[in-house]
């Protein structure tokens, strides 16, 4: 086909690298369970306040400079350059999930309430038609998509959670693990990735800035602003090793559907789908999903 650019043949030969983006995609709770007429006003209305989010959280320059950005009806997605990941995790999340509990609080149409992916790999970037395709972009929409994250957001109360956001297992490793974050690696909960009738499964850590219910309960702790001396960066977290153990007493739940999340800080986290029964921990639910086990401590080294 003239003016098209031919298929590269798998391992036929070497190539360059295509550059390295860091990927943000969201998508609304529920979207397609609103009456049509919604459907136009609430796609605008998403891209509008993720923008207010970054502006708010001092990016700006990201939300000017983002690449190959796409409206996909119920949400967004675009690149950006992964120097900016630090500041995305924190304090981005936390300034988009407030942003959205201000609009939710004064909304009279339907409360927004999204689920959040974060990525990073190499894509093609060069202005072209075929930019933003690849690997990388298709794990940060199966994350996005998959069971753990759609779960805890159904588990947790629409007043007070309005963001749920699933980390890749590469952007933990290198931001959070690398401590170039505010982000700190205690805040964050280490899930099997799986979607539903797709080939995917990968190690992933979700993240919840007001975490509510049962959420609370288990140990998932809440946003805080980080104490730091007056000379040190605003956005860096004091470390919780020198704060009290934080632990889940009660060790009973007792679901009926959604997702129930229990545990202490301590090591891993696991994490189980339909209808079954859970017995190391005494805890039992009926259909749903269902998160359950420790969270990791240690130092930000301490991973498998």
């Amino acid at each position: 086909m003239s003016g098209s650019s031919p298929v590269p043949a798998p391992y036929a030969a070497s190539r360059p690298l295509p550059p390295y983006r860091a990927l943000f995609a969201v998508d609304a709770k529920d979207f397609t369970g609103l009456p049509a007429v919604q459907h136009g006003p609430v796609s605008q209305l998403i891209p509008e306040l993720v923008d207010q989010a970054l502006e708010r959280a001092g990016l700006s320059a990201l939300r000017d400079s983002k690449r190959f950005p796409a409206n996909t009806g119920d949400g967004v997605v675009f690149g950006f350059d992964p120097a900016l990941l630090p500041h995305v995790l924190w304090p981005f999340l936390g300034v988009l999930d407030d942003t959205l509990g201000a609009y939710n609080r004064q909304c009279v149409g339907p409360r927004i309430r999204l689920r959040a992916s974060v990525h990073v790999g190499p894509l093609p970037d060069g202005d072209g038609a075929g930019d933003g395709n690849g690997t990388a972009r298709n794990d940060t929409h199966r994350l996005l998509d998959s069971r753990p994250v759609k779960a805890i957001l159904t588990a947790s109360s629409e007043q007070v959670t309005h963001l749920a956001a699933v980390i890749s297992q590469r952007v933990y490793e290198d931001v959070v693990l690398g401590a170039y974050t505010g982000l700190h690696p205690d805040r964050c909960v280490e899930v099997p990735a799986t979607v539903e009738g797709k080939n995917f499964s990968q190690r992933a850590w979700l993240y919840v800035p007001s975490p509510s219910g049962n959420l609370l309960q288990a140990g998932v702790r809440p946003r805080e602003e980080p104490e730091t001396p007056d000379d040190a960066p605003a956005e860096r977290e004091q470390d919780p090793a020198t704060e009290s153990g934080t632990h889940y007493q009660g060790n009973t739940q007792h679901v009926g559907k959604g997702a129930a999340v229990m545990g202490n800080v301590g090591r891993d986290l696991t994490y189980t789908g339909e209808s079954t029964t859970y017995h190391g921990t005494n805890q039992h639910w009926g259909g749903g999903d269902n998160v359950a086990g420790d969270k990791r401590v240690g130092d930000a080294g301490d991973h498998r």
